[in-house]
């Protein structure tokens, strides 16, 4: 029997932004979605980083930090604790940032044939909620603790 790998757990159906989407369009894409972030590519589709809300949230109320001192652990945080009012809506508006410009650089990814084992330890490692799963740099889907915990349910 072969061991279960990241390709059996991901979720192929993976929303990615282009790194030159205003902020705005960011917001307005990431509320639409119900999501809290996004890998980042590029015109190529190369993965060239990740954004969340606590990036807009950040950028919107001028407490960015810049982001060669973030980690990826800000695309972890959840859409409740990274929150847009309208007022941040209103100066995402006038704002003239892109992607690019609040992106998180560093990435935590796995390969599509990473045992389960690794996935896991990789994710603990890191205090990962969520694991990006690459085939030759492109964003082929993406692991959540949800589906590790629930090979547990399938073998209970």
């Amino acid at each position: 029997m072969r061991p279960i790998t990241a390709s059996d757990l991901m979720n192929p159906e993976v929303l990615t932004v282009r790194e030159e989407l205003t902020v705005r369009e960011l917001a307005d894409f990431l509320l639409d979605n119900e999501i809290s972030g996004a890998p980042v590519v590029d015109g190529e589709g190369r993965l060239v980083g990740v954004v969340s809300m606590v990036d807009l949230v950040e950028s919107a109320s001028g407490e960015e930090e810049p982001a060669a001192e973030r980690s990826e652990s800000d695309f972890q945080v959840s859409a409740q604790e990274g929150h847009l009012s309208e007022d941040d809506l209103e100066d995402l508006d006038e704002s003239d940032l892109r992607v690019g410009d609040i992106m998180t650089a560093e990435i935590h990814s796995v390969a599509e044939d990473a045992t389960v084992s690794q996935v896991a330890m990789a994710m603990l490692k890191d205090h990962l909620h969520r694991l990006l799963v690459l085939r030759e740099g492109r964003v082929v889907g993406i692991i959540s603790t949800s589906d590790l915990l629930g090979l547990l349910v399938d073998e209970g």
